[in-house]
């Protein structure tokens, strides 16, 4: 496990690295990108954000504050909570975020031709099965 640990947080860097280099063109950053990715289907609080991604909530926040200088995201009332506003993707940001993911698509498909779809599969379900042991 010591050993997978290792291997996830130098992938976690690689893939990092590859985010930014596809939103790049865009103006954005993977930091930025995940930011509107998650909340894509639904407004989230920065909070909620932030405990879904394992971030700072106060490193969300500066992300998502510039987002919005830009126009790419709002925050909208909340009507569960009076303080905690709702992070939504603005038009505009949802047509950066569409062509950030066609890129994505086009890199993941070109990365995975080099790969076993098997090992693929098999990665993904340990994966998500060490997910679930940790949370």
């Amino acid at each position: 496990m010591s050993r997978l640990a290792v291997l996830v947080f130098q992938l976690e860097g690689l893939l990092a690295a590859a985010g930014d280099d596809i939103a790049a063109p865009l103006g954005q950053s993977t930091a930025r990108w995940r930011i509107m990715a998650a909340v894509e289907r639904e407004p989230r609080t920065v909070a909620q954000i932030a405990r879904d991604w394992r971030f700072a909530r106060q490193s969300v926040q500066r992300v998502a504050d510039a987002l919005e200088a830009d126009g790419l995201v709002t925050y909208a009332d909340n009507p569960s909570h009076r303080r905690a506003k709702l992070v939504r993707l603005t038009p505009a940001g949802r047509r950066v975020l569409q062509r950030i993911q066609k890129q994505q698509i086009a890199w993941a498909n070109e990365t995975a031709a080099a790969l076993d779809a098997r090992d693929l599969e098999r990665a993904n379900d340990l994966l998500t099965r060490i997910l679930a042991t940790l949370t």
